[in-house]
């Protein structure tokens, strides 16, 4: 960080004069018998155990990554929200009828001679024969026993293959053994393909070159930045230690917590970009302070004693955020959010631990390429920032309303968001479960890859009647005949919408037929009816989401505010750090509306119109918010230090940006080629993180704290820091030094 940290003690001298009138004065060289804060302290034990320090963290990360290597993963979805109708209907399958219960893979085939034909009936029955004898398989209805599984001009036609237990509980080589088994009567005249949640599933490959290409790009920045490898790779080296011993320690919970199985590489994404940015914040601050004329120890501990405290808020900031998903009740959501809420705490542990004992062992080296590169770097940064500066402070109403504009404009898809989950409509066409859907879709209409299960109670007379109800709705395509459970009085139908899994149009039908179309016949018969099935449990699980998202967010901006308000001592700036933070937060989300739902520049990216996913805003609100605190109290802290120095609130602003903008503009473009590295990740999930957070980045760190920032201080003035009396009593958070 190139900025002169205040040096200033609120502790009085006996004397009564300051004790930091010295010249030496510094966190880093305290009056004797001063302890120094917990923060000083911590650099000093990593200084002086910089052996320990460094096994300790070796030992962590290998101890994990080979306990989880030995034991493997147990990583499951779970999307299941209690209390919704959808999943009613799963549990009384679970407890009525176990076999009715579990996940069901479709074996579709297409044959041009016509699937009743002689030679291709005997090479079909004796391919699901084999996968009947299959272990995991419970039963298989084959398309010659039931004539809805052939469409029809007879071409196509599809098995049903019911697994004995829900599709995200069956394991992956079991179901790959069921697709080479179905497989092998592909060929001369009959293409046999394979759909459903498991086969996506065992489908799934990993994140290819995301990652690497990431760090690479990292590294050329901060090369770039501090003109030295080995002063380039130390923030690259902490990210690596956190993030390995993380996912090492998750893949080890997932045996005993739900985990979904999205978890690994999103704690990478995330455990990259923070790990980076962390342990350059620190690294700054220690180069600045080698540059003031301090011994490298006493570098150390001034770098953890300022910009310390910011990685320890800032981290502080994004864990709650976090947190407060795992409150909210959505299934695997709770996984996710406590791994990456894990992956945040290592790698803020790291960056305050690891850090100092590498610059202890390295700090030589480091020194001599600091001193060689970053004095004459730093005297020409701030003099371009300070220029910057005063010329948005020259015409800070333009610099406030362009923008935020701008920032609007880019939150408008959100009016028309639609969240969901992608299906095997959105897989690569060289996928067995998306040529399955496509030839589904063909034979049968798009309805048929997301039928509707009606749980029907009342006897079969009720059962026929909500038959005949459900055949005369709109939006409905066909529906099949009630198939009885174990228990007497109960049954199933399956629903198939004429419209695609994904579309508004099912989500309202799925709305319409509890509301509207099932209650009239409950009310003729006396019976019971619920609407389940995975596509009404995607429909209830993204209700949910938008109906907890308000409470999360409010909850979320309140906290953080209230933590600038202690820290700052000022009303303003927190209402005005919630006002830019989801304004950069609701435009980036925007922007992966327009991508991903709407199909702008969805050639670019590889991907398809279709929903976003159900639990991608949330997350990415939660990260995003913490990161954008982050920054916020870097540079505000900063023109807090010259505000209370000098009183002069221009000045202040001024000089905080002319201190702090050239390493939150490195830190923000390393998390940007980070973040925009997944981009290249071949799953939609990832794309949309890696895109929306890198774009929440870049308007955050560039747009808004560059730009609109110091143009609100301006206007504010010295009411910036004004803080009403009766407040006043509120404990004081101190971050900088």
């Amino acid at each position: 960080m190139a900025e002169q940290p205040r040096v200033e003690s609120r502790i009085p001298s006996p004397s009564g004069s300051s004790p930091d009138s010295s010249p030496d004065s510094s966190p880093g060289s305290r009056p004797a018998g001063r302890r120094g804060s917990v923060f000083a302290r911590l650099a000093g034990w990593s200084a002086r155990h910089r052996w320990r320090a460094l096994v300790l963290w070796a030992a962590v990360l290998v101890g994990a990554t080979v306990a989880a290597q030995a034991v493997g993963s147990a990583y499951q979805n779970d999307f299941s929200l209690p209390g919704t109708e959808s999943q009613q209907v799963a549990d009384r399958l679970a407890a009525e009828s176990p076999v009715q219960a579990g996940g069901t893979i479709s074996i579709v085939v297409e044959a041009p001679a016509g699937i009743a034909s002689a030679g291709t009936k005997v090479r079909v029955t004796r391919m699901l024969a084999a996968v009947r004898e299959l272990p995991h398989v419970a039963d298989v209805t084959s398309p010659y026993a039931a004539r809805y599984a052939v469409a029809d001009d007879g071409t196509i036609a599809y098995a049903t293959v019911l697994l004995d237990a829900p599709s995200q509980e069956v394991p992956a080589e079991a179901v790959r053994t069921i697709i080479d088994t179905a497989q092998r009567a592909d060929g001369a005249g009959l293409k046999v393909a394979l759909g459903g949640d498991a086969v996506r599933g065992a489908e799934e490959s990993g994140g290819g070159a995301a990652e690497g290409i990431g760090l690479l790009a990292a590294l050329v920045i901060l090369v770039l930045m501090f003109g030295s490898v080995l002063a380039a790779s130390l923030p690259i080296v902490i990210a690596v230690f956190a993030v390995g011993a993380t996912v090492g320690l998750v893949a080890l919970a997932s045996h005993v917590a739900v985990v979904a199985d999205f978890t690994t590489p999103l704690m990478v994404l995330v455990g990259l970009g923070v790990g980076i940015d962390y342990a350059l914040l620190i690294f700054s601050r220690f180069r600045t302070e080698l540059l003031r004329g301090l011994d490298r120890d006493q570098a150390a501990r001034a770098a953890l004693d300022t910009a310390g405290r910011t990685v320890f808020f800032a981290g502080g900031t994004v864990i709650i955020a976090l947190m407060g998903l795992a409150v909210l009740g959505l299934g695997s959501l709770q996984g996710v959010a406590v791994a990456v809420a894990l992956t945040v705490l290592v790698t803020m542990l790291a960056s305050l631990t690891l850090l100092p004992a590498l610059l202890a062992i390295l700090g030589g080296r480091i020194e001599r390429a600091v001193r060689r590169h970053a004095a004459r770097a730093r005297t020409a940064e701030g003099a371009r920032w300070r220029r910057w500066s005063t010329a948005v402070q020259r015409r800070p109403v333009l610099a406030i309303v362009v923008p935020v504009v701008a920032l609007m404009a880019l939150c408008v898809p959100l009016l028309d968001l639609h969240l969901g989950f992608a299906d095997a409509g959105n897989d690569p066409a060289t996928k067995t479960s998306r040529q399955a859907y496509d030839l589904l879709a063909k034979g049968f209409g798009p309805g048929v890859n997301g039928p509707l299960l009606v749980l029907a109670e009342g006897g079969e007379p009720a059962a026929q009647a909500a038959q005949r109800a459900l055949a005369n709705a709109d939006g409905v395509a066909e529906v099949t005949p009630p198939m009885p459970a174990k228990r007497a009085g109960v049954s199933t139908l399956l629903v198939f919408p004429d419209s695609k899994p994904q579309d508004t149009a099912t989500a309202d039908l799925v709305d319409r037929l509890r509301t509207d179309v099932l209650p009239d016949v409950a009310r003729d018969t006396g019976a019971t009816f619920l609407v389940g099935g995975a596509t009404a449990a995607v429909a209830d699980f993204s209700t949910a989401v938008k109906d907890r998202l308000a409470l999360f967010v409010g909850v979320v901006v309140g906290l953080s505010a209230l933590l600038l308000m202690l820290v700052f001592r000022s009303v303003l700036i927190p209402v005005k750090a919630a006002v830019l933070n989801l304004l950069s937060v609701g435009a980036s989300l925007g922007v992966v509306t327009l991508v991903f739902q709407n199909g702008f520049a969805g050639g670019l990216f590889g991907v398809e119109p279709g929903p976003v996913e159900a639990f991608v805003p949330v997350m990415i609100f939660a990260i995003v918010f913490g990161l954008s605190m982050d920054y916020e109290v870097f540079l505000l802290s900063r023109m807090h230090e010259e505000w209370e120095r000098t009183g002069d609130a221009s000045h202040a602003i001024s000089e905080g940006l002319a201190t702090t903008a050239r390493v939150v503009t490195a830190a923000a473009a390393i998390m940007i080629v980070v973040f925009g590295a997944f981009l290249l990740d071949p799953g939609r999930m990832l794309k949309q993180f890696g895109l929306g957070l890198a774009v929440a980045v870049f308007l955050d760190a560039v747009v808004i704290r560059c730009l609109v920032l110091p143009a609100v201080m301006q206007v504010l003035g010295p009411r910036a820091w004004w803080l009403p009396r009766w407040l006043r009593r509120l404990p004081r958070v101190t971050i900088d030094r």
